[in-house]
């Protein structure tokens, strides 16, 4: 039965999230240097998350990175006319440097102990905590209010256009699904459903961003110049969802339809930011021939992955698990099934679990009931 498939997934992403002291963490980590630098930096400035910490679809690093990736932007009230690419990289960067002594001179234990220069961005180590900041240097997009931003290309030499305010809004209203859950977390606690952190909870579309992107890092990780990249995934994996609620069902669902929402415009490869038409997720596809191909590679396989899962399970728990454990890894799938077990043999004790004709087992009304155990080698019919 599909719901086995489903509490077997739903039980191994939750093993993905950010625990929620670290995720507490980082958020007083980055607010604090946007206090810092609105103070003084000498001109409106202010921080705020983008990407997987905004959206909600975090996930644990692998093994070879070892740390958490928070993906930060550092906005500054500046217009383009006013500032060169490479100033605005070095502005920030000479900020940051700033505030790193800052912290060091005073004694502050708790600060980053590096700061670097990336590709597009800095990145505040926090090797302690086990997350890094990667800060990138934007100004507004006034051609795009009001939360366009312009960043700096790997060149420093043609502005970028971006929204991350913008995609987040659209992500969020994909799922409906997201806003009742916070209404319930709110009313569980008597607050505000607005002081509810959205991290709490997970809808099924954010969920199912993690199996993707889970799935995806795992598979790659001999070869991650050819990962499709996280904001493709999520991009193409939000357009095909329609709203199912079991996991299992919404994932092999949305994987049938994603190929819709990838155009070939002209001749080139295209993937829009739903918030800004003029930004292509697919882009370096029509660079590197490779990435694409490797992308629908990715694509059969994970597909290929939940159809045998649909075939295997009428072979048990331990024939699923094990072949979800080759795709997912064992230790994300070994609590899971732990956790399934467990709740098989709750059922089961209670007389709800019952067995269909087809041998297949279930919690509806319809189906004989499956005799309890005693684990003393004698069963007990829930009947009497």
């Amino acid at each position: 039965m599909e719901q086995m498939l489903s509490m077997l997934l739903d039980g191994a992403v939750e093993t993905l999230d950010i625990a929620p002291h670290l995720q507490q963490l980082a958020v007083e980590r980055y607010e604090e240097v946007g206090s810092w630098l609105a103070e003084h930096g000498g001109y409106r400035c202010r921080i705020y998350p983008q990407g997987s910490f905004r959206l909600g679809t975090v996930v644990r690093p692998d093994s070879r990175t070892g740390e958490y990736d928070i993906d930060l932007v550092c906005w500054l009230l500046i217009a383009k006319e006013s500032i060169t690419q490479a100033e605005l990289k070095q502005r920030v960067g000479d900020l940051l440097h700033a505030y790193l002594r800052w912290k060091k001179r005073h004694g502050h234990t708790d600060g980053p102990k590096t700061c670097q220069a990336r590709r597009r961005c800095w990145t505040l180590s926090y090797p302690d905590h086990g997350f890094h900041l990667d800060v990138l240097p934007t100004i507004p997009d006034v051609d795009h209010p009001p939360t366009g931003i312009l960043l700096t290309d790997k060149q420093l030499y043609r502005w970028q256009h971006s929204n991350p305010i913008g995609y987040a809004t659209w992500f969020r209203r994909q799922s409906e699904q997201l806003q009742q859950l916070l209404v319930e977390a709110a009313a569980k606690r008597h607050i505000n459903v607005a002081d509810v952190p959205e991290w709490e909870v997970r809808s099924t579309l954010q969920r199912v961003v993690q199996i993707l992107k889970w799935h995806c890092m795992l598979r790659f990780a001999h070869n991650p110049d050819n990962r499709p990249p996280s904001i493709l995934i999520t991009t193409l994996t939000a357009q095909a969802y329609h709203g199912e609620v079991d996991l299992f069902t919404a994932t092999r669902n949305l994987l049938n339809r994603m190929d819709d929402f990838i155009e070939n415009r002209h001749g080139k490869w295209w993937v829009p930011n739903p918030a800004h038409e003029e930004e292509n997720f697919a882009d370096k596809w029509n660079e590197y021939p490779e990435r694409r191909e490797a992308f629908f590679a990715w694509h059969r396989d994970i597909t290929t992955v939940l159809d045998d899962l649909v075939q295997l399970q009428g072979k048990g728990l331990q024939v699923v698990a094990s072949r979800m454990a080759e795709s997912f890894g064992p230790d994300a799938v070994q609590l899971s099934a732990q956790r399934y077990g467990d709740w098989l043999r709750r059922q089961t004790e209670s007389g709800a679990l019952r067995m269909t004709g087809t041998g297949l087992l279930t919690t509806t009304v319809a189906g004989t009931p499956v005799r309890r155990h005693t684990f003393h080698g004698q069963h007990t019919d829930p009947r009497g």
